[in-house]
């Protein structure tokens, strides 16, 4: 059985380390016999490290006892000296130490799946993976255990394949609705987005290979994020995006954790001590390394001095600061060599906690069909059915013509494009090259082989189902006017590097979907986006549902949600605008800078993110963040409220409807603010799945900080005394109880 310091009780691990440490002399001080004359070599003798009752923490100091200066540098800087074999499904690579058992790092992004470099025109083998839905789909799902399901996939895809570090968790807060890697992340709130990337990080490093929480912090805008000065009101900051972080942390342990490319408060993440040592160190105590973002590096001094432990994608750097520079600077002093050894200290203990050394990955084939189920129970928990007019949905098996019509629903579902992408099983139903303001996106967009249309089709075998690229509108009208139901399919793309110019569907998709439902009045539209969209067409339409990017099962997905075989369960994990005029930025900053100058994003909302910000200034979205329908209906009841340190709350959830449905109860607490007025929390959810007529209880106990300020002068959490408003609904607008209850006064470590 591995023991993990980390976790121990104090007296526990004073006396393990006291006898480890009572071994490893006692070992030490053995005379060594030499034989007179030996007929065969004596077996070599496993080192004391090996030992797997010992503490991570010994472990890592013997071995660092009998490391050279040479071989410690090693482990601080990723190698472009990959081995040939693997050096296309790297993403990056630290070389071992074999002659004293210390395995290389084989490191592979992972936020969706095993994700493969897939640049346009690169030859290299075809790696293939299971696709898991988006980040946002995911929170959807507002339920930990998809995100532990998806996180425990990853970590055994990753093992079957050789790696055994995952560059997955984010935990960024979708700051913008336009922002290119939202879809990646699990939404706009701190409590939401801690505990899903939390258990994505669990469900990965079960598997024993490492997990890797990022991008820390304020990676919240892809335009021009490696000259981004991000600066905030640290109170805020704690508040918001670093609460966020602080409970992924808390929940998932992450072997490491990477730093972002942009600038806080004028000084880059990746050498920022306030970020790197006095936070992430001395306040969390956290005991595994970082790792910088790839190019994200600009100092050696500044950096390894700061809290950076290792230099990652080395070669994406103006040069390798951990290489010959971290060298020359430990020579002359200027790093001290105790830095290094702590550096190299944290990734070695990381390695034998989360059992990198007693537990190597092996080479394995895929369980296909277990990723494939992981994958599809994602996609159908994280849709999201906004508009049901008249209970068009679900639909009838006995519907005699269906059109299907646009965005590639003959083929497959879109994915995300980034480092994120992962190379479907099966191969890309299709893959197209996109070419902006005349320049190509050097990620391609690649669409999931799961096709929507086989689906629906095989869901209603009595009907005629016609397909349309919905490109010619005429025929499209035609199309639609003569079916039963018009199902209309539409896609926005989104891209690590590229934020969006807008919040509207590109391509004429709006006027597609105009002119079928003018058409026809029972027409249902899909959407497979990556971030939230307006709809000017809304009003005119039957039905919407938001599937995001769903997926290896992803038209399996959406057609069981069609017919009614799955309820929709999903809830918003962002907030949909009526207007990009309603956002804290109209435009997204920094598209037209001088060359290579840092500019100044001012996140003057401070902590108000997402809902927080329409409700302090009483703006209405187009759907409000938590927002979600079902085909069944649900009473709440038997509300009872508790103050004091914090806010409790124990109340019923009863199925009213015909069919079995999961609803998802959200709290939100009203805190008033020291100045006056009061700032809307989140501060727990239950997801409960009911038959019909059947009752459930839902019982939440708020985590204090959630009711708090963080008090930058005392560097720790206030919560003040008084009246606190509670709110209990399935969004952040849909209000089913109100009351209040009182709050005592108190004080948490930061």
């Amino acid at each position: 059985m591995e023991t993990d310091l980390h976790r121990m009780p104090r007296r526990v691990k004073t006396v393990r380390m006291f006898r480890a440490r009572f071994l490893l002399l006692f070992l030490l001080a053995l005379p060594v016999a030499t034989p007179v004359r030996a007929q065969t070599a004596p077996p070599e003798a496993a080192p004391p490290w090996a030992n797997k009752t010992l503490v991570p923490e010994l472990r890592a100091r013997m071995v660092i006892a009998r490391m050279t200066t040479e071989e410690k540098l090693r482990l601080v800087k990723s190698s472009a000296e990959m081995p040939p074999d693997e050096s296309f499904g790297l993403a990056g690579f630290v070389q071992g130490i074999a002659h004293l058992g210390i395995p290389p790092l084989r490191e592979s992004n992972a936020e969706l799946g095993v994700a493969m470099p897939i640049l346009p025109g690169q030859n290299g083998p075809k790696d293939e993976a299971t696709a898991l839905p988006s980040g946002l789909a995911t929170a959807a799902s507002w339920d930990p255990k998809i995100a532990y399901a998806n996180g425990a996939m990853i970590g055994a895809e990753a093992r079957a394949k050789g790696f055994n570090v995952m560059l997955a968790g984010a935990a960024n807060l979708a700051r913008d609705p336009r922002t290119g890697r939202n879809f990646e992340y699990f939404g706009e709130d701190p409590l939401l987005s801690g505990i899903l990337a939390g258990e994505s990080i669990r469900g990965i490093q079960d598997q024993h290979v490492i997990s890797t929480l990022k991008h820390f912090a304020l990676n919240d805008q892809e335009t021009n994020r490696t000259l981004l000065d991000a600066k905030i009101d640290m109170a805020a900051f704690r508040e918001s995006d670093l609460l966020a972080f602080q409970i992924a942390l808390e929940r998932g342990n992450p072997g490491s954790i990477m730093c972002s490319y942009n600038l806080i408060n004028g000084v880059h993440a990746c050498e920022n001590p306030l970020l790197l040592d006095e936070i992430l160190r001395k306040q969390w105590r956290y005991r595994g390394w970082v790792m910088s973002d790839w190019g994200a590096l600009h100092s050696t001094k500044d950096a390894a001095m700061a809290g950076l432990d290792q230099e990652s994608g080395a070669e994406w750097d103006s040069q390798p600061f951990f290489g010959e520079p971290l060298t020359a600077a430990i020579a002359a002093g200027i790093v001290p060599a105790s830095r290094l050894d702590e550096m190299v200290f944290r990734v070695l203990s990381t390695m034998f906690a989360h059992g990198l050394v007693d537990d190597a990955p092996t080479p394995a084939p895929l369980d296909v069909e277990a990723g494939a189920r992981v994958a599809q129970q994602a996609a159908e928990a994280g849709i999201v059915l906004l508009r049901n007019k008249g209970s068009i949905l679900p639909l009838s098996r006995n519907v005699r013509r269906i059109a299907v019509i646009g965005a590639h629903a003959d083929v497959g579902v879109m994915s995300g494009g980034g480092s994120s992408q992962v190379l479907p099983i099966g191969g890309a139903a299709a893959e197209i090259t996109i070419v902006e303001h005349g320049v190509p996106i050097p990620f391609p967009l690649i669409f999931d082989p799961s096709s929507p249309l086989r689906a629906i089709a095989a869901k209603a075998p009595q009907a005629k189902v016609t397909y349309s690229d919905g490109k010619n509108l005429t025929e499209v009208a035609a199309l639609a006017k003569s079916s039963d139901i018009a199902i209309v399919f539409a896609t926005r793309w989104e891209a690590e590097g590229h934020d969006a110019e807008n919040l509207s569907l590109p391509n004429g998709q709006d006027k597609l979907i105009a002119t079928v439902a003018a058409a026809n009045p029972r027409s249902i539209v899909v959407l497979e986006t990556g971030n939230p969209v307006l709809m000017p067409w809304l009003s005119k339409t039957a039905a919407v549902i938001e599937a995001w990017y769903p997926g290896a099962r992803g038209g399996e997905a959406i057609a069981n949600v069609l017919f009614g075989d799955i309820n929709p369960s999903g809830h918003l994990p962002m907030t949909f605008p009526a207007s990009a005029q309603q956002l804290p930025r109209a435009e997204v900053p920094g598209r037209v800078i001088e060359w290579n100058t840092n500019f100044r994003v001012d996140y003057s909302e401070g902590s108000d993110v997402g809902y927080r910000w329409y409700h302090a200034r009483n703006l209405t979205p187009l759907f409000p963040f938590g927002f979600g329908l079902s085909y069944t209906s649900f009473r709440y009841g038997g509300v009872h409220l508790r103050g004091g340190k914090t806010i409790a709350a124990d109340f019923s959830v009863t199925n009213t409807g015909k069919r079995t449905g999961a609803e998802v109860a959200q709290i939100y607490a009203l805190v008033p603010l020291p100045k006056g007025g009061e700032r809307k929390r989140l501060i727990g959810w239950g997801k409960v799945e009911l038959a019909p007529g059947e009752t459930k209880q839902v019982s939440i106990t708020a985590d204090p900080r959630l009711l708090g300020h963080f008090d930058e002068a005392a560097q720790g959490w206030r919560i003040d005394k008084g009246t606190y408003r509670v709110e209990i609904g399935d969004s952040a607008q849909d209000v089913r109880f109100s009351g209040s209850v009182k709050v005592v006064a108190g004080s948490l470590a930061p």
